[in-house]
Formats: structure tokens, C-alpha cells, sequence
């Protein structure tokens, strides 16, 4: 199930930009790709995949399949909504493996069997170990949003395993990615559930989780509910977000459609019915909760401040809005890695 809807490609530039750019690929081929792009879904020159693609093509002949996989993982941005994105997203799983025996962190794939609507899902997870990691360690559960997965966000994720010292399980949240299943609330947790219990088994059996935009609203989750030993949520919705009369910017409502497994783009209406069933107000009411860190940069354009200031005054977290920066502070990352890196060794917190 999925669809393609009308956004314009220079948005997506404008916004993305600086993830692009700071993730490992060199402006000079950011910006000769965005000269060459003029619409969104036509796999031919011009068309963002055919030029994301050809520019992927080139790095991986030139044997540089790291920056390959990251220019795949652009090509099939925003969504798998056709198959030239799907068929981008395998392309890049392809470049990532043969990248891994080079990543500064020892590196295992490996696949959780995660119970869904009374089914069963096949999740890969990357497992991600540092140097000098200890089984008596702590394990980080992370992810990415609705459009920034797993591969997206690897050297994010190395750079919290080498600078905490912890296991990183690095996974895609459902509806999106390798994640295949429709994005849902409640069995949508249960993946990431089963992925917790998974991670109590890969260490010395305490887990914080890390989610980052939409993947901050399933650590959101797990932290109120005391599910984890910690949580981080770095620009994730929980409330506000999910209001019915809420705008949507830079592609973010196809976006989400798409991962919530429509197959037509949805009404306004339709849009609003499934996403009320997310909000996190049962557990807001609860004056408990594991350790947390929320943070978001102060002019997120997706993610209202009232969604990052609600747990202002909860026992045991802390809560930060980065000024000058916007959604999940992508602008300012050093910063807020640094923020999170210090939360996370600061091992008194949990």
C-alpha cells in the first residue's frame, strides 16, 4: 500500500539541507544533484530517484559504498511510495552491508520475530558494538522517524555507541523501511516491545531507548510507561501533534500517509481519525516514569513546543528546547548528540 502526492523537490532540499550534508555526503554533489532534479516521481532524468540513484552509482563504482548507501537512502526519501523508491531502499541495504566490514564499530544484522495483530512481523535490526564493550553493559534501542531509517542515521548511531560505549540496536519503526508492517499505535508498540525484550538479552540487561521525530513518540512511550531503564526523545510528537486541526509542512503529510499504510492520498479527515489514536495523554496523566531526556530544537515547524514542554516537572527528566535550530535540532546535531552522549554516561541517571 502506497501512494505518491504533490510536493515540490526544492522544499525537501530547503529542509533536509543540513541532514544531507551532515550525515557524510559532500556539498558539491549535494548541490550538483539538486541542480539536476525538477520533479519529485518521474524515474527518469531530472526525477529525484534516477538522480539520487546515478550519483549512488557512481560512488559505488568508484568503490565507496558507504556514501553510496547514503545517496541510495536519498533516493527512495520520503517514502516507498513506488517501486523505483523501493527498489532504491534495497539498493542501499546492498551498499550498507558491503560498507559494514569498514564501520568503526563491529557491525551484526540480525532479525527479531515481533508479534503484530495477532501475527508475526520479521524486524532487521543492526547491531552496532564499540570497542571494549562489556555483556555487563547497558543497550541503546534506536531509531529514526518516518522518513530517516536506520542505514539514514548509521554514523549518528556509531557516533553514540564509540562516545557512550554502549551496544546500539538500530532498527526501523513500522511503516517505514525494512519495518514493512502500516504504522499503528498500540501494535506498533508491540514491535517495539519485542524489541526492548530482545535487547535485555544482548546485555547486562538494561536498555534506554532513543527515538528520534516519530521515533520519539515510541521512546516517549516506553519511557512513560516505565518499559525501559531510559528514554531519550529527540523532537518527538505526543500530544499536540496529533491534534485534528494540526498543518503539515515540507511533504510531511504524504509522508505520514504513506506509513500508515494508505493506498490513496487521504483526506484531511482520514488523516486526523487514525492519528488521534496515537495520542500519549494516558500516560502524561501518570506522575510516573523511567529517566528521560526530551529535547527538540525550539523552531520545529513539525513538532509544536507544547509536545517537548509537556514533561516539564515529571520525576527524573530533563527537558531542553536548542534555540536557532528546528526539528530534531538537525541543524545544531553536534550539540544535541553531545547533550545526549552526557545524559546517557552519566550512569546515576538510571
Amino acid at each position: 500500500m502506497a501512494f505518491q502526492w504533490q510536493v515540490d523537490p526544492e522544499d525537501l532540499f530547503v529542509e533536509r539541507y543540513p541532514q544531507m550534508v551532515g550525515t557524510g555526503l559532500p556539498a558539491a554533489d549535494v548541490d550538483e544533484v539538486r541542480a539536476a532534479i525538477t520533479d519529485m516521481w518521474p524515474d527518469r532524468s531530472g526525477g529525484w530517484v534516477h538522480e539520487w540513484s546515478r550519483l549512488a552509482g557512481r560512488y559505488a563504482a568508484a568503490g565507496s559504498p558507504w556514501r553510496a548507501a547514503l545517496a541510495y537512502g536519498w533516493a527512495k526519501f520520503p517514502a516507498l511510495a513506488d517501486t523505483p523508491k523501493r527498489t532504491a531502499l534495497s539498493r542501499q541495504v546492498d551498499q550498507y552491508l558491503l560498507a559494514a566490514p569498514d564501520f568503526d564499530v563491529a557491525f551484526d544484522r540480525i532479525i527479531v520475530d515481533a508479534p503484530y495483530g495477532g501475527g508475526h512481523v520479521a524486524v532487521p535490526v543492526h547491531v552496532l558494538t564499540p570497542p571494549g564493550w562489556s555483556a555487563a553493559d547497558p543497550v541503546l534501542l534506536a531509531s529514526g522517524g518516518v522518513d530517516s531509517w536506520k542505514m539514514d542515521l548509521h554514523g549518528w548511531f556509531t557516533e553514540l555507541a564509540l562516545r557512550t560505549g554502549m551496544r546500539v540496536l538500530a532498527f526501523d519503526i513500522p511503516g517505514t523501511g525494512e519495518t514493512s508492517m502500516p504504522l499503528s499505535a498500540d501494535r506498533g508498540f508491540d514491535v517495539v516491545r519485542a524489541l526492548i525484550d530482545h535487547a535485555r538479552t544482548l546485555g547486562g540487561g538494561r536498555v534506554a531507548h532513543l527515538g528520534i521525530s516519530m521515533g520519539g513518540y515510541f521512546s516517549a512511550r516506553s519511557g512513560l510507561a516505565g518499559e525501559v531503564d531510559a528514554a531519550i526523545v529527540l523532537g518527538g510528537p505526543v500530544e499536540r501533534s496529533f491534534d485534528p486541526d494540526r498543518t503539515w509542512a515540507y511533504g510531511m503529510r504524504g509522508i505520514v500517509g504513506n506509513a500508515l499504510g494508505f493506498d490513496t492520498e487521504p483526506t484531511d479527515t482520514e488523516l486526523a481519525q487514525r492519528m488521534s489514536a496515537f495520542t500519549l495523554r494516558q500516560w502524561l496523566d501518570q506522575d510516573r516514569n523511567a529517566p528521560m531526556l526530551v529535547l527538540n530544537g525550539a523552531d520545529d515547524v513539525h513538532i509544536p513546543q507544547a509536545d517537548t514542554l509537556v514533561f516539564k516537572g515529571r520525576p527524573e527528566t530533563e527537558v531542553l528546547l536548542i534555540p536557532g535550530t528546528g526539528h530534531c535540532a538537525v541543524s545544531k546535531f553536534p550539540e544535541a548528540l553531545r547533550i545526549m552522549i552526557d545524559w546517557l554516561v552519566a550512569s546515576a541517571r538510571w
